[in-house]
């Protein structure tokens, strides 16, 4: 066990690493961030920022030397920087997970080979692949980068019958690829699931996701489905991170077929954008957890205490204006979480908000209602 009282380092500056420092900081443990961009959202409350390339060897070795216990809050950290730590300091999840989920094509290999029931694909390297994969995978289907990419970037829907697979293959970059069957699916959800070095392994209550733009725009908790269903999802999520050698947190995103069964769609070693509802629904956040896995420490409480509607607020929202969050603010049952990002894009992360209520359709139509005020 690592215990509070030491330094948790996190590679990656973003709002994730904000979130999970300030977890940590509860604890009572402090907290070092190495991102390549100054004045990063973790690096406002870090104890100290490490700004350097992730291939800065001397910059690793600061990292390593000012922490107990090294983690990372997203998945495009070169792995390299990962082998190279875990020789100086203990580090969680292992490399060779982050290896796995950092790249579609073994994530891919990986759900198949393990017998995790995912959609049907075929590696794409050349425009022969493609031609070869559309004859067996047929359309619709979807085309995506292997490596970095998320939000729907880096993916191109075939939908025609007879693609002319010259041009797709030109529009898409030439880039390796994954060709994946379309999934008829009614809905999207995810499990996160937790484990530490001592065995201990816990679900969250399953998030009902829905996006916009390929983006995650509302996640309702609990999911709208059966009870069956529910603990199908949890028991998957469970198997897939036993299989891995899990020792941290994971999001595991799901199809929910029309024909009432499950596939992976993928898979995240670290916290997870729908599992932000934890901070103000569940007895333990999801950044806690994360923290109590990485440390060893017993896993806390994942008991949902309320419905409850996350909503993502996007740089969207301030173009043209600021944000007008009173109306937000007056409610007593929502809360405002800004990540302290200097500027606003479209698309962009900036925050969230979370509305409690009795039930998960009350909460999300209260959410509905209160972005449309922003």
């Amino acid at each position: 066990m690592i215990a509070p009282g030491s330094t948790l380092g996190i590679l990656g500056g973003g709002q994730l690493g904000r979130m999970t420092g300030q977890a940590a900081r509860s604890l009572g443990y402090d907290f070092v961030v190495f991102e390549p961009q100054d004045h990063c959202p973790a690096g406002h409350i870090a104890g100290l920022e490490i700004n350097a390339k992730y291939s800065d060897r001397a910059a690793l070795e600061l990292l390593a030397n000012s922490s107990d216990v090294v983690t990372y809050e997203f998945e495009n950290v070169p792995v390299e920087a990962t082998h190279a730590l875990e020789k100086r300091v203990t580090l969680h999840p292992r490399p060779e997970i982050l290896h796995i989920c950092q790249n579609r094509e073994r994530e891919k290999n990986f759900l198949r080979d393990n017998d995790i029931p995912c959609a049907p694909f075929a590696i794409v390297d050349s425009l022969s692949d493609l031609e070869n994969a559309l004859a067996t995978i047929g359309t619709p289907s979807v085309l995506k980068t292997a490596a970095f990419g998320y939000d729907g970037k880096g993916q191109l829907k075939i939908s025609q019958e007879n693609p002319d697979t010259a041009a797709v293959w030109e529009q898409f970059g030439k880039h390796r690829a994954v060709l994946e069957g379309w999934m008829d699916f009614s809905m999207e959800i995810s499990v996160l699931v937790a484990a530490n070095e001592q065995g201990e392994i816990s679900t969250f209550p399953v998030a009902e996701n829905i996006h916009t733009n390929h983006i995650l725009d509302y996640s309702i908790v609990p999911a709208r489905i059966s009870e069956d269903l529910q603990r199908a999802a949890e028991a998957l999520a469970k198997d897939i991170a036993r299989k891995l050698g899990l020792v941290g947190l994971l999001g595991v995103e799901l199809f929910v077929l029309r024909d009432g069964t499950l596939a992976v769609n993928e898979l995240a070693p670290r916290p997870h954008n729908s599992g932000h509802y934890t901070l103000d629904a569940c007895v333990t956040s999801q950044f806690e957890q994360f923290v109590r896995a990485v440390c060893g420490l017993p896993l806390g409480s994942t008991k949902l205490l309320s419905p409850v509607t996350m909503v993502n607020i996007l740089g969207d929202a301030w173009i043209g204006r600021d944000p007008d969050f009173a109306e937000l603010l007056k409610h007593p049952e929502a809360k405002l979480h800004l990540y302290g990002k200097a500027q606003a894009r479209p698309g962009r992360k900036m925050g969230h908000f979370t509305v409690l209520a009795d039930t998960a359709d009350a909460s999300y139509q209260l959410a509905q209602d209160l972005k449309t005020k922003l």
